[in-house]
């Protein structure tokens, strides 16, 4: 099941993937202040950071025997790589949509 925090991450993903493609993007929720690009990209990259926290803290507790499940354990670490890979991913389409933005002639 995935939770607030993900789908949050996901449609910024998602924008940010449109914005990359050149494509019109619609907000699902409109927010009461309006956030820069640079910010939604930080937030984004601060929620891959929290899930990488959780995944090792929860790997490093199973390691020394405490009352971890390794499914638990298991499953964290799966989000925390899924959400990198597409974090890396949005990251290759921008510098992508950079490049051809600065390639352009005026």
């Amino acid at each position: 099941m995935i939770n607030n925090a993900q789908n949050h991450l996901l449609s910024q993903m998602q924008a940010i993937e449109s914005l990359a493609k050149g494509q019109a993007m619609q907000p699902e929720v409109k927010t009461e202040q309006e956030q820069s690009f640079g910010d939604l990209m930080q937030q984004a990259i601060g929620k891959v950071n929290e899930t990488q926290m959780q995944a090792s803290s929860l790997r490093k507790a199973f390691e020394l025997g405490e009352d971890v499940d390794i499914s638990a354990v298991m499953i964290a670490v799966q989000k925390s790589r899924i959400s990198f890979e597409a974090l890396t991913q949005v990251r290759n389409k921008l510098l992508t949509a950079y490049q051809d933005v600065m390639n352009m002639s005026v």
